[in-house]
Formats: C-alpha cells, structure tokens, sequence
C-alpha cells in the first residue's frame, strides 16, 4: 500500500487502514522533510510563534508505517503499478493519491524578495520574523486565509493592508448580504481593506495596483486560492476535472483500477446536494480516508457511499466562524439574530424547508444542532429557526 501525500489526508489514510485490519506493508510519500503536520495551526500559534510544529501524534513506527519524506512524487503509472519519484520508482499494489493542494501565486512575483505564500511549515517560518519586526504588510485576497492572517499580523502589532481584486472579502465563498456585515471587522481591527483593487506588480518594498495607487510593503502576503495539486499525474491517465481535481466516485475510486484519491486533491459525486464537489477544508481530509479504508480492506462491497455534511471554521479578528452544509443548493435564506446589533449570530440556507447550510458566528450550538439537523434533513418552521432565542433543534416541524 502507498499513499501519496503527508498532510491530514494521507496520514489519516494511514491510520485508518491499520484501524481496518490491514496488514501489509503501508509507505506513506510526502514531499516535504518534515514529519507529518496538521496546517491549520499554521496560520495562528506556529505563525505567532506560540507553537513551533504541529506534527501529528500519531507513532507511525509503532503503526507500521514506513516514512518516505522530502520524497517529491514526478509521475504516476498504474499499468505499471509504479509511482516515480526523484529518488526512483516505487512499486504498489494499491495507491492513494492524498496530494493536497498548493497556492496560487501572484503572477509577475515569483522570485521577488519579501512576497510569501502560507501553506507550509516553511512558509509559516519565513512568516515568524516578519510578524515580529512589525514590519507594514500587504496581504492579496480577502478570503478565509487572507483573514486569518492578517488577524495574527495585526496581533503581532504590524500594519496591515488588505487588497481584494473583486468588489467584497469571500466574493466566491458566499452571498455578498452575508459577508457584508464581516466586512466591518476589518476596520474593528485596525485593518485597511481596498476592495475593487487589482494587484500589478510587486517590487522589494512596494505593491503597484491597477489604480495607480502605490502601497509602501516590508512583505506581501499572497492568499488567491488554492487549486489540487495534479500536476504528476500528467499523461497517467488517471481522471482530472477541468478544476485540477482528481475526479473520484462515490467510494473515491479514480478512473484507474486500483487507485484512490482523498483530500484536497479530488472532487466526489454528493448525492446529498446533487453535485460534484471538491472541498478544500481540513474535515474532508479527515473524514475521507475512512471511506478509503472501508473500500480497500473490505474489497468495496458494502462501503456506503462518501457524501458527508461539508464543514470548516475560520478564526478571525476575534470571532470563532462555523459552516456546515452547501448553500447553493438552498432556496431561501434566514437571519437568525441582526449582525448590527449583537456580536453573535447565524445566517440558516434552507432547500424545500429543511436546512441545507448555516454559518455561524460565536454560537457553537447552532453549529452543534445545525449539523445534525443537516444529516437527518428534518423540516424546520422558518419563524422559530430564525428566532435566536429559540434552539434550532426546537423549530423541528
């Protein structure tokens, strides 16, 4: 068994499959030296320098686990079994591909001194310094990873200016009514976001918007997106979307026999929200291999289907936000508590009057009976369910 990827996917693919009763030899491939990590902590305590790793508690020695790590992946052969890697080819009987997924850079920065991306431990290291000389900061994109670190930038005391190409923060994660009233803890946290500004060019000390407007940098941040990390499978004939994904079924099972793929890198049929979908969120990546396992020791009979509830939380400018489901499924929307008046509150989506999504902000119990209401599908009164002061698991109908 090789699984290709060290981060939470691949380790967990790991796990699961000696938590199945796999008993042949598992070599688990990861690209970077380091010993396995987690990466949500990147952005917070490692980044602040609170915490110097995040390495998975996880004793692969005694797991029986073998580590090919600073290991780069080149190519993929299944009629042959094989998987390339700079140090030579690595026979399999069963792969799992759990590559993640990488940045995107900022065309025309490569090379420039001071311009970082943040997914790595590396990155995070690179980062430290910079947060604590204070140095002005730039940071390109307002989504989730945009925030978060510019809330640890402005914890470290640093200036910081946020540049968004499109007209609000999350344009493509959510409606723009719901990040509206987001949009205001920028300015709550001392924060300068441009909206509307495209980024083009980068020198040493400076970022040149299409404005003409000249933003003073020590560094610039780059957070644009992620897309799968794919690009070794070119010419194996394994499957990939025009997104970069890998395209899995609904047991995660590529186009090539033999062959799995799990995490960031992979899309999957959701019969839940009647799409495809690739989920780009630490959860997936701990639920999927699971499935993985169930599949490759139980020889695919009776594996259920993977078709979880999506969830992730972001950590921002002082606020704990929770999402759980997939609201462009939805067909109305409620307000469950008024953002200008309270610090907490939720927004429900509902599809045919059960819950499809929530986001919450700072109540974790709505996210709690949210994500149950989700997975049993139960019809909800819309009144109750948008009254605060009503538990969401009391506006069953």
């Amino acid at each position: 068994m090789v699984v290709v990827g060290a981060g939470m996917a691949g380790v967990q693919t790991a796990v699961a499959l000696r938590e199945a009763g796999f008993g042949g030899a598992v070599t688990l491939i990861g690209a970077e030296p380091h010993q396995p990590y987690d990466r949500p902590p990147l952005s917070k305590a490692v980044l602040l320098g609170t915490a110097e790793g995040s390495a998975f508690d996880v004793d692969f020695d005694d797991l029986g686990v073998g580590l090919r790590l600073g290991c780069e992946v080149t190519g993929v052969r299944p009629a042959d079994h094989e998987v390339d890697t700079e140090a030579g080819p690595v026979p399999y009987d069963a792969l799992v591909l759990a590559t993640g997924a990488e940045p995107v850079a900022l065309p025309g920065a490569g090379g420039v001194p001071g311009v970082h991306l943040l997914r790595t431990l590396d990155d995070a290291a690179r980062l430290r310094p910079v947060l604590a000389r204070g140095q002005d900061i730039v940071v390109v994109g307002a989504g989730w990873i945009g925030a978060e670190f510019a809330t640890a930038a402005r914890e470290a005391g640093c200036a910081v200016t946020v540049v968004e190409a499109a007209g609000r923060p999350l344009a493509g994660a959510l409606p723009a009514d719901v990040v509206a009233p987001m949009t205001r803890w920028y300015s709550d946290a001392g924060v300068t976001l441009l909206t509307g500004e495209r980024v083009v060019a980068v020198t040493e000390d400076a970022v040149e918007l299409a404005s003409g407007r000249t933003l003073p940098a020590g560094a610039v941040v780059v957070g644009i997106g992620a897309r799968p990390a794919t690009a070794a499978l070119t010419g194996s004939g394994i499957a990939v979307g025009p997104d970069g994904a890998v395209v899995a079924d609904d047991r995660l099972r590529t186009s090539a026999p033999g062959v799995w793929a799990v995490g960031d890198c992979a899309s999957y049929p959701s019969a839940r929200y009647g799409r495809r979908l690739l989920v780009h969120h630490w959860d997936n990546a701990l639920q999927g291999p699971r499935t993985v396992a169930a599949d490759i020791t139980g020889g695919g009979e009776g594996t259920a289907a993977y078709d979880p509830v999506p969830y992730f939380w972001s950590e921002q400018f002082g606020r704990f936000v929770q999402y759980a489901g997939h609201h462009p499924a939805a067909d109305t929307m409620l307000w469950r508590g008024d953002p200008a008046a309270r610090d907490d509150w939720s927004v429900l989506w509902l599809r045919d009057g059960a819950l499809a999504a929530l986001l919450t902000v700072g109540r974790p119990r709505d996210l709690a009976q949210g994500r149950r209401l989700l997975a049993s599908g139960a019809p909800l009164d819309p009144v109750r369910a948008a009254d605060p002061s009503v538990p969401l698991k009391a506006a069953v109908l």
